[in-house]
């Protein structure tokens, strides 16, 4: 097996495991279990609102742990054919994670791959086993270096015993001036193991990065680290020489491929007929803001801070202010919507344009089609 270039801006050494070839397609729902970890690695790429708090999230989409529903409308928005289970430590919430793989291959099938991250602190026999019977297609572990006593559990997994026959892999970041460290790793896994992902080291925005001292992007326009990207090279060559089944998957691949081709998928499936849709799979539409939540400083906290009673009023008021839009303007009902996620009205952006209202704060506004629609540009219009 040689190094190879793939089509993804990343490296391979033989075919890459099925959870990656759907994932660089966008097909695979990123479905967080919680923040909750045993592990505590020094270079954790999780956010301070997920960072060692209990919270679930199916791609950017939070929900109540103990419900289901926003997973499975979720995985149906981005037209998932697969879920990459992760954290956290989804091993800290086992029953949860079960239910989650059951649930997901009860509604689409065996077929639906699913593929789960997690350290080594919490596997054992009885642990593989449950996540083995719920169905889990492919395990990824995430060793840590300095533990090697831990390093044992890997072949626990290829138990021949408990009758598995699942994938197993390991999948590390790529740490500047770990050469020697990571070399003693891939050695130890090389013929354990069908498949080895390094990961380019990526800058994440919580208070174990923002108090690292001498750490540096590789350019002022990305995340990556220093100097990952040149040892994952080296990486790479020895493990050619070992024969190893490697892909060294690059921050680009990441924004580039697998986000971008999910964000793609979900804008076919959740644009409404009034939208713009770019190349890049952003909306563009015309909203009608009441005054008081319009965009601006502050404006997701505003959001995120209103009571359910407030809300209820909010949507009645919205409601009124669209039936008296269609009236005046002679339109038809599907051209003008409510947002109850957002509290607003949205319609094409020529419409906001040309409709009369003195009550509201109209915008044409492009947006992500993910379900917290995050703003990239926001164009308040003026009468």
């Amino acid at each position: 097996m040689k190094i190879s270039k793939t089509p993804y801006y990343s490296w391979r050494i033989g075919e890459l495991a099925d959870g990656c070839k759907h994932c660089v397609k966008g097909e695979k729902l990123v479905l967080f279990v919680t923040g909750l970890c045993s592990a505590r690695c020094d270079f954790c790429p999780i956010s301070d609102k997920k960072l060692y708090k209990d919270v679930a999230y199916a791609n950017e989409r939070q929900f109540e742990p103990e419900g289901t529903n926003a997973i499975i409308e979720e995985a149906r928005a981005c037209s998932a054919k697969g879920a990459g289970i992760t954290g956290g430590d989804p091993l800290v919430k086992l029953d949860r994670t079960i239910k989650y793989i059951k649930l997901l291959k009860k509604e689409f099938g065996k077929k639906f791959h699913i593929h789960l991250y997690t350290p080594l602190v919490l596997v054992n026999e009885k642990s593989l086993k449950k996540l083995y019977d719920a169905g889990l297609d492919e395990i990824r572990f995430h060793p840590k270096l300095d533990k090697e006593e831990d390093w044992p559990k890997i072949m626990l997994a290829k138990n021949k015993r408990l009758g598995f026959k699942w994938k197993v892999g390991v999948e590390i970041p790529v740490i500047p001036g770990k050469e020697e460290e990571t070399k003693l790793l891939i050695d130890f896994i090389a013929d354990k193991i069908d498949f080895l992902n390094l990961n380019e080291l990526e800058l994440a925005d919580n208070a174990v990065w923002r108090n690292r001292e001498n750490v540096k992007c590789k350019d002022e326009l990305s995340y990556a680290i220093k100097g990952s990207e040149e040892l994952a090279k080296k990486l790479l060559k020895y493990c050619e020489s070992l024969g190893i089944r490697t892909h060294f998957c690059t921050c680009k691949l990441k924004d580039r491929v697998q986000l971008a081709n999910r964000i793609k998928r979900r804008a076919e499936n959740v644009k409404q007929e009034f939208d713009l849709m770019t190349d890049e799979g952003m909306l563009v539409r015309g909203a009608l803001y009441l005054p008081e939540l319009a965009p601006g400083f502050g404006y997701h906290d505003k959001l995120s801070r209103i009571s359910e009673g407030r809300k209820r009023k909010i949507l009645n008021k919205l409601k009124s202010i669209r039936e008296r839009v269609l009236q005046d303007e002679e339109l038809p009902s599907r051209l003008v919507l409510v947002d109850e996620h957002k509290l607003r009205l949205i319609t094409s952006a020529w419409l906001a344009k040309i409709i009369k209202a003195d009550d509201v704060v109209k915008a044409v506004v492009t947006e992500y089609p993910t379900f917290d629609a995050l703003e990239i540009e926001v164009d308040i219009l003026k009468d």
